[in-house]
């Protein structure tokens, strides 16, 4: 056909944002790290409604959106462990 495109080679085409394992895992690794940030929280803590929000965001969240969408999320789950990580102990 006159007017078809040769086709592109796939291996050889670099992502336009990076490598995307690379960057996967980058969010992966961060999500974890505010998963133990969360864990190490006294059970008063765990009592209040923004640490189950925190879990949801870590986890059902995080995964039903896509990766670059997802450092927004951690973002949001990274400010609620600090409101947390405040509060008084004696709750």
């Amino acid at each position: 056909m006159p007017h078809r495109r040769p086709p592109t080679n796939t291996t050889t085409a670099a992502a336009p944002g990076g490598d995307f394992r690379k960057r996967y895992d980058a969010v992966e690794a961060r999500r974890e790290k505010l998963m133990v940030r969360l864990r190490r929280l006294g059970a008063n803590t765990q009592a209040q409604p923004g640490y189950k929000r925190a879990i949801k965001l870590l986890n059902d969240t995080f995964r039903k959106t896509k990766l670059g969408q997802r450092a927004a999320v951690l973002e949001s789950a990274a400010w609620l462990i600090d409101l947390l990580e405040r509060l008084p102990t004696g709750l």
